[in-house]
């Protein structure tokens, strides 16, 4: 029953056909189950929480990425410096969701410290493609990505900095979406760069997206970059009539050249989803961005994002948090809990932050980056002038294999491997919708809107849902 879409857990619920109970230890043994195969999850809950609220959620059970704070709850950020971390106060997201009904029934794994893109750098391993073992997932929410393709639970929390619920969404054939930055309050989301953190949901089709977001959005005394709720219900606004409602797609994007053949098939794929759009009396053109503009984006958010996790990062010394290596000083602690407590991965991340941070570079670099970040999003404004909303394909390739490195230089990964990033740098709504299989793994498209527009992108994407022929779908199902 976990692997169902919300409406038919609920009817079930309603009708006595299922009890929360039932539900939590279907979700629970399932975890338990899959467990050692594709490592979804740091914390397997023993106990399902006592209910509360009585929204369409109540009694439904959900994953939360590890790296969202719970009181009383193992909190890791699957990281060995916060392996041992349990957190003295809740999330407001994770309070909003208990306040609900929803029931936690696990923490998920991530890539350490929710830096990096392959769900391969947890403290307790690497997270595997549902579809196929051989390939990754993508991070950092690997594990609620594969918690929600595996059937275990009907949605997922993830956090988003560049396209980490998005791309996981994608390979893993499922919907991700990313809000309006401040849509859903980030107080007990551990930072990794605070100005492209974004807080957002996992799930089986729009609509059980939209469920979740009607709960969990909303303005937050506690977070100060939190918005105020527009009192619209995203679940009563998805079928409202899109006619003449305008999409664009990247010309530089479909003048990429490759002998690819993977490639080739998901722009084939990508077509076909742009001739449904227009059956469905979308208006869709093509529109030149600009090549440098969008080769620029990947520099850009190497820069930002690290100096940004630099300083965020920076109280996880072994004093006031982190798992202590004891030494003669308090210097020799802060360095031997540091280097033995993280990755390789996040310590060149921080030596790239710190040194984008020294005062001689910040000029050259962390502000250079900043006032192209700001070109890239007046772009993006621009054309929301005249268009709803960017479709695009939300990866150039599937799910990869582990042992495959990408041209970091190329067209494909610059420009195609990173346009989502562009959702984080404006804080605009982004969702991820599977359209279809090549290879035999999953494939997906992208429709990012305008900020505080909500709404229309949630209904543009389940009106476009409804003819992919692709809701509901599930790796595992049992």
């Amino acid at each position: 029953m976990t692997n169902k879409l919300i409406d038919e857990i609920r009817n079930n619920l309603d009708n006595g056909n299922v009890t929360s109970e039932m539900l939590f230890e279907e979700a629970t043994s399932k975890a338990k189950k899959y467990q050692d195969e594709y490592n979804s999850f740091v914390t397997i809950m023993d106990n399902k929480e006592e209910l509360e609220g009585n929204s369409i959620l109540r009694g439904i059970p959900y994953a939360l990425k590890d790296n969202i704070s719970t009181k009383g709850i193992l909190t890791t950020a699957s990281s060995n410096i916060l392996k041992d971390y349990i957190p003295l106060y809740n999330a407001t997201i994770y309070k909003k969701l208990k306040e609900s009904g929803a029931v936690l029934m696990g923490k998920t794994v991530l890539d350490e410290l929710a830096m990096g893109g392959t769900g391969t750098t947890g403290h307790t391993g690497i997270v595997r493609n549902p579809w196929n073992k051989e390939r990754m997932i993508g991070g950092s929410s690997a594990g609620s990505a594969a918690a929600v393709a595996l059937g275990i639970v009907p949605f997922a929390i993830g956090s988003d900095t560049g396209d980490s619920i998005r791309k996981p969404a994608a390979y893993g054939g499922v919907v991700g979406y990313k809000p309006t930055y401040g849509r859903i309050s980030r107080y007990g989301l551990f930072a990794f760069a605070s100005s492209l953190d974004h807080l957002g949901v996992f799930a089986r089709s729009v609509k059980d997206v939209s469920y979740v977001m009607d709960i969990v959005k909303g303005h937050d005394e506690k977070d100060m970059t939190s918005l105020p709720d527009e009192d619209i219900s995203y679940v009563d606004n998805i079928d409202n009539d899109i006619k003449g409602k305008k999409l664009f797609y990247i010309k530089e994007v479909m003048d990429i050249t490759s002998d690819n053949d993977e490639l080739k098939n998901i722009m084939d794929n990508f077509k076909e989803v742009i001739s449904k759009c227009k059956s469905l009396e979308f208006e869709v053109e093509e529109v030149t961005f600009g090549k440098e503009l969008l080769e620029a984006i990947y520099p850009v958010y190497n820069v930002i994002s690290c100096a940004e996790a630099t300083s965020n990062n920076s109280n996880l010394t072994g004093i006031p948090f982190g798992s202590r290596v004891e030494a003669g000083n308090v210097y020799d602690i802060m360095v031997k809990t540091r280097t033995k407590g993280f990755s390789e991965l996040i310590k060149r991340r921080f030596v790239i932050g710190s040194y984008v941070l020294q005062k001689e570079n910040q000029e050259k670099l962390f502000l250079n980056a900043s006032r192209v970040r700001r070109l890239i999003v007046d772009r993006m404004n621009e054309l929301f002038k005249k268009y709803d909303g960017l479709i695009m394909p939300t990866s150039g390739d599937i799910a990869p294999l582990f042992d495959k490195a990408s041209d970091k230089l190329s067209d494909e990964y610059l420009i195609l491997g990173n346009h989502l990033v562009i959702g984080n740098f404006g804080g605009f709504p982004s969702i991820s919708i599977p359209s279809g299989f090549v290879n035999n793994m999953p494939v997906s498209i992208n429709i990012t809107g305008r900020a505080r527009e909500d709404y229309l992108v949630l209904n543009m994407a389940n009106k476009i849902e409804e003819v992919l022929g692709c809701k509901g779908m599930v790796a595992k199902d049992e």
